[in-house]
């Protein structure tokens, strides 16, 4: 399966997509992750994106993209992956369909956790981090409505998106999420 999960920060992504991408022997590619991984692999590519994450700036998309596309042609990539925290934009989203069309693939479900502002910031409080103030955490909130939220509309249109209640313990959540899953897999 080719699935890309998205929802805010806090609501547990990383967390249900590591198990997800057990349970479905497939790659679990964290955008961060695989950034980093070109970075220490020399790639020219992860030059370029060294050098922006360096200076403290956002990767630009052609760069990101060329990196995630590099890692889809890795062996692992051949069932299926599983995308946390990208696409990030309508324009890389768009990109990513392209490039998976060129080789005869799509992404094929789109699991957006959802969960209440409160909540959320609760949980990312209770992390923490020096960084995590309500302030702060407010402002990610809003940044990821301006950016992510159009590209869970754009995969809304193409009837791929299931919306996972991200509150309740982490076991809850997973069988939701399963649901969906096993829903899409048939």
């Amino acid at each position: 399966m080719r699935i890309v999960f998205m929802g805010p920060p806090g609501a547990g992504k990383g967390t249900q997509a590591t198990r997800l991408g057990r349970d479905l022997a497939i790659p679990h590619l964290s955008t961060g992750e695989v950034l980093r991984d070109a970075c220490q692999a020399g790639t020219k590519s992860g030059r370029e994106a060294a050098a922006y994450i360096d200076a403290g700036k956002l990767v630009p998309d052609e760069t990101v993209l060329d990196i995630v596309v590099n890692r889809l042609d890795q062996d692992d990539c051949e069932t299926g992956f599983l995308f946390d925290g990208f696409p990030r934009t309508v324009s890389q989203a768009e990109v990513l369909d392209r490039l998976l069309g060129e080789k005869n693939l799509a992404v094929e479900l789109v699991l957006e956790l959802s969960i209440g502002t409160d909540e959320l910031i609760s949980r990312l409080l209770q992390r923490g981090r020096s960084d995590d103030t309500e302030e702060v955490i407010r402002e990610r909130l809003q940044q990821y409505d301006a950016l992510t939220k159009p590209v869970i509309s754009y995969y809304h249109q193409r009837d791929l998106v299931e919306t996972i209640c991200g509150e309740g313990n982490p076991d809850e959540i997973f069988a939701r999420i399963k649901v969906a899953v096993d829903k899409v897999g048939k």
